[in-house]
């Protein structure tokens, strides 16, 4: 599965190295499966990867286009119209993302699991509540 004659010449450690280099970051292996399905206008795109900015998609979008991920495609319109699909390169990189999504699929219950108990035990403390006061004495 590792093949070091190939790290000296290229700077990666293994095949695993590239890859994860291409895909750094939270959003970009969510655009390369959300874009499988062919062109994608920007919108829908911002619709499907929920939780992401504008500036971190655009600037994702940027860096995979520079990679020879996706092609970014301008008509030349009013109002502007760009989709986004993926390279050859790309639908590789798709294709081998998929056994990730099949395993998420197949445990994603139990990975929901596992992420609220890391929250608990990685929740800041709280605080005792206080004793309650003493009653105050009776007089008799």
């Amino acid at each position: 599965m590792t093949d070091t004659t190939i790290a000296p010449v290229t700077g990666f450690s293994c095949g695993l190295d590239a890859t994860l280099r291409v895909i750094a970051g939270k959003w970009k292996p969510l655009i390369v499966y959300f874009l499988i399905q062919g062109p994608t206008r920007y919108g829908a795109l911002k619709r499907a990867v929920r939780g992401v900015s504008d500036k971190v998609l655009i600037q994702q979008l940027k860096e995979l286009e520079a990679d020879g991920i996706v092609t970014r495609r301008d008509y030349q319109e009013v109002p502007p119209r760009v989709d986004y699909t993926l390279t050859p390169l790309g639908h590789g990189l798709a294709a081998a993302l998929t056994p990730l999504c099949e395993w998420g699929s197949a445990n994603m219950a139990a990975v929901a699991r596992l992420l609220e108990e890391r929250a608990r035990w990685q929740a800041p403390p709280t605080a005792p509540a206080p004793a309650p006061a003493p009653a105050p004495a009776a007089d008799g």
